[in-house]
């Protein structure tokens, strides 16, 4: 069944409640929502009309929250402070890993070994996360000060849409898809060749790899697609899943670096031919830090994101 604006409406004030506090207020307000949107259709207004009429009403669930838990909204002052909070929140996501990972690349490029790559990133990250939190924080302070309107407003087309356990078909079909586009790619380079150089093909992973290397690689994407499978049936996350999930992140990770290491990751073959057309520097190493970097960038996020639907299946 569709989602309604009152179960989203309800969905985003409870959602940062104590867990205590939690139902009692779904309930409370379920009631109140119906008796306020029962009273306008009999004063003859559209159910509809009614429903958006009666929530608008109530206001922004993140302030209807607040003050179930008398928790104050603050930066300087209460006028802007959601809209400071969720603007720093979607900025703290999308532009620290973007500086991280372009930090990250331009010193493995440069020829810094695998350490200084890492730790050149995260300090690129902690500086980028510092700048963000103070100059968001204030600009929102002169608009305040200076009670500049910045005509944004909540209205209940703003509510968050029902999200998902990450076990439905829409997510299980687009990770099995992945993983068998993965295999497909490894098969192909080790019978034909990814790498197409003068009309001939090349293979781009190490030569040796074949069969140890490469039969683990794929007996960790085969383990990642039973994991999605096996969420999929049992229609939720749990911990268990979060910590094999964890630990399928973390092979991933250590298959990468220790053939990084050993500098059996990509094809000597390839990397002749690059250095001979006029590349300079470490080509092997270069490629080897970006898809290393790349690798490791996936197997956090995902890693992540097990938990974190881990936790929202819990709370469910």
């Amino acid at each position: 069944m569709p989602s309604t604006l009152t179960s989203r409406y309800i969905d985003a004030t409870a959602r940062s409640l104590p867990a205590d506090l939690e139902q009692d207020v779904r309930e409370e307000l379920t009631a109140s929502i119906a008796d306020a949107v029962e009273a306008r259709i009999e004063q003859g207004e559209d159910p509809e009309v009614a429903e958006r009429a009666a929530l608008t009403e109530l206001g922004d669930p993140a302030a209807l929250a607040a003050g179930y838990t008398d928790r104050p909204l603050h930066l300087i002052g209460p006028r802007y402070y959601l809209t400071w909070l969720r603007l720093l929140k979607t900025l703290l996501i999308i532009v620290p890993p973007i500086a991280m990972l372009g930090a990250g690349i331009a010193h493995a490029i440069s020829g810094a070994s695998v350490g200084g790559v890492i730790a050149e990133a995260i300090a690129i990250g902690l500086s980028v996360t510092v700048h963000l939190f103070f100059w968001v924080t204030l600009v929102f302070v002169i608009l305040e000060r200076t009670r500049t309107e910045t005509g944004t407003t909540w209205d209940v087309d703003q509510l968050p849409e029902e999200r998902s356990s990450g076990t439905g078909r829409a997510d299980l079909i687009p990770s099995l898809v992945l993983i068998a586009l993965m295999l497909g790619a490894v098969a192909w380079d080790l019978t034909r060749g990814l790498a197409v150089i003068d009309g001939s093909t090349l293979p781009v992973l190490h030569p040796s790899l074949w069969p140890g290397w490469i039969l683990l690689f794929a007996a960790l994407l085969l383990l990642e697609a039973a994991l999605a499978i096996a969420n999929f049936v049992r229609k939720r996350w749990t911990t268990a899943a979060a910590i094999v999930n964890t630990a399928l992140a973390v092979g991933f990770v250590s298959w990468a670096l220790t053939l990084l290491g050993q500098g059996r990751l990509l094809n000597p073959e390839l990397l002749e031919i690059a250095r001979a057309s006029g590349v300079d520097g470490d080509v092997s190493f270069t490629l080897g830090v970006i898809l290393v970097v790349g690798i490791l960038g996936g197997s956090a996020w995902d890693a992540i994101d097990g938990w974190i639907k881990t936790a929202r299946d819990a709370r469910r």
